[in-house]
């Protein structure tokens, strides 16, 4: 079996990737390599402590910091989120999925905590991107690849949101990633904070996250990796340096998709999970939340619906849960979600498993690249 230092060297070689960071830790064991450099040029190794753009790997830190406006008292889970989100307090859907955007009857009932946290809100991408309703996702919400500097401040974001359509029915199905992104505003507006104050409060803080937020400070930005998509040439163009997009406080925190990371910070946030919400002697999180955000909610169809992002797995709070073994890596309860930046992280409660992978070129679509396959494969023992 090839270690995880060669794992990651092979797709370093082939030029998959210019570098990446890989962790696995199970107890007191943490097996953690960094290979290949921090950009094409070379001239910068990549370094067990560089820091990404998680993207996506955002979704469960910010479901964690709802479950503790819940254990506070501050929320309810089935609380209508106009309370906080009045801006949501009459939403309108449309017809049909394929209806035009201004073709609308209004919801049935009112969106809850709960729907945001499943996703099943009615706001998000569906596994068909033509659909009428999607397309403001993209032009008005700036949905999709994150781009900090590009989205609106949330009170005017929300305004926005107000006047784009349901694309189904509150419940009905599970839609990717819009909700992150308002359960964020709601995590702000009923904490009092804005959502980067309250995450490094909460959570960050008592983890020891040091280098977790939403931008990266100037005097880190030699740790900061640029980042990259493929080109139509197989070469590798570059879609953000250390001091682009990340090297400024953003309007908008995006709570689905805005933070930066190392594998640590992540890999101490994955341990608290496994821990039933503990860190220490403190607990930032009780054993029943945990139990909420890592169990899976969907329905068998909407499960089906879901299958071009979660590959016909479950969800939870914030991040996809496996409830059968389709591939080697999918162990039943395995908790965690992929960033389209290239990262991906899971706990594994079966085996005690915390498994991160960090590299820094987007994803060219919902299926996660052989990188990643390759990754957990090797976590899976195979």
């Amino acid at each position: 079996m090839s270690t995880l230092r060669e794992v990651l060297e092979t797709h370093v070689r082939d030029g998959s990737v210019p570098g990446a960071v890989g962790l696995v830790a199970r107890g007191d064991r943490v097996d953690l390599h960094a290979v290949g450099g921090a950009d094409t040029g070379g001239g910068i190794p990549m370094a067990p402590d560089s820091i990404f753009r998680i993207a996506s790997l955002t979704k469960p830190i910010t479901a964690a910091a709802a479950m503790m406006l819940i254990e506070d008292g501050r929320i309810g889970l089935e609380d209508p989120v106009a309370r906080w989100l009045p801006e949501l307090a009459s939403p309108m859907v449309v017809r049909t999925p394929g209806s035009p955007v201004d073709d609308v009857v209004p919801a049935a009932r009112p969106i809850t905590v709960f729907d945001l946290l499943t996703f099943r809100a009615g706001y998000g991408f569906p596994s068909d991107f033509s659909l009428p309703a999607v397309a403001p996702l993209f032009s008005e919400l700036k949905q999709g690849p994150p781009q900090p500097q590009a989205v609106a401040a949330p009170d005017a974001w929300m305004a926005t949101l107000s006047r784009i359509p349901l694309l189904y029915q509150p419940g009905e199905a599970w839609l990717y990633n819009a909700c992150s992104d308002i359960l964020g505003v709601l995590v702000a507006r009923a904490s009092g904070q804005p959502l980067p104050e309250f995450l490094a409060e909460r959570l960050c803080e008592p983890l020891g996250m040091t280098d977790t937020g939403f931008h990266v400070p100037a005097q880190k930005l030699h740790r900061f990796t640029s980042y990259y998509r493929a080109g139509e040439a197989g070469d590798l163009e570059l879609v953000d340096a250390p001091d682009g997009q990340w090297s400024s406080t953003p309007e908008f925190p995006s709570a689905a998709g805005g933070l930066v990371s190392t594998a640590a910070d992540w890999c101490a946030f994955g341990r608290m999970l496994l821990a039933g919400g503990t860190v220490g002697d403190r607990a930032l999180l009780t054993p029943e939340s945990v139990r909420q955000m890592t169990t899976d909610h969907l329905t068998p169809a909407q499960r089906k619906a879901s299958g071009l992002f979660t590959e016909g797995q479950g969800w939870g709070f914030g991040g996809s849960v496996d409830v059968e073994r389709t591939d080697p890596w999918n162990v039943p309860g395995r908790y965690g979600w992929v960033g389209g930046t290239g990262t991906a992280a899971h706990i594994v409660p079966a085996t005690g498993t915390v498994a991160i992978m960090l590299t820094q070129v987007e994803m060219a679509g919902p299926k996660p690249p052989r990188t990643m396959q390759d990754f957990w494969r090797h976590v899976a023992g195979e």
